[in-house]
């Protein structure tokens, strides 16, 4: 329940820039050295979907050729699950996204990311993810994104592939500026 309305809460409150988004035929162009901030809300639940949480993050990159772009990510989220007290966390992670397009005003990408996680009741631990997401732009620097991630934590690297099935799905929209 908590999902759904917090899901529909977002959704609606995109909407006005979804629209102003359809009114707009922008092509901007990316070049090696471009910058990139981002700002958004996010959620996360287990694979079985019976837990989940809320927050915001941002990020910075930069775009090494037109399509590849490296950036440093920051969330800070907040849960109240049913069977538990209200908790905080956060992740730090550094992430490559390819663009599968240099040209046009959507923009759809795939990526990596690995990083750390850490917070109330929570053993701080790595992470690595895989992500695809898109980008649309409504003016030439400035675009709304939406993400959708599936990480795994892990204490040590021999645990990397032991974790996997262990993960989680984790959703982003927001608005980020180039310049």
């Amino acid at each position: 329940m908590k999902l759904t309305t917090l899901t529909a809460t977002v959704l609606l409150a995109a909407l006005p820039v979804f629209a102003i988004a359809q009114t707009t035929v922008v092509d901007p162009t990316r070049r090696a050295g471009d910058r990139e901030f981002t700002l958004g809300g996010s959620g996360a639940s287990n694979k079985d979907f019976d837990d989940s949480f809320g927050g915001v993050n941002f990020s910075y990159g930069w775009y090494t050729t037109p399509t590849s772009l490296w950036s440093i990510r920051q969330s800070i989220n907040y849960s109240n699950p049913s069977l538990g007290g209200k908790r905080f966390n956060g992740s730090t992670r550094i992430a490559f996204d390819q663009h599968l397009t240099a040209r046009g005003p959507l923009r759809p990408f795939i990526g990596a990311n690995f990083g750390g996680v850490y917070g109330d009741n929570l053993r701080d631990t790595f992470a690595a993810g895989i992500e695809a997401g898109g980008k649309y732009y409504v003016q030439p620097n400035t675009f709304v994104f939406g993400l959708v991630e599936y990480g795994w934590f892990f204490r040590r690297a021999r645990a990397v592939d032991d974790t996997f099935n262990n993960g989680q799905f984790t959703w982003s929209v927001g608005m980020g500026f180039n310049f």
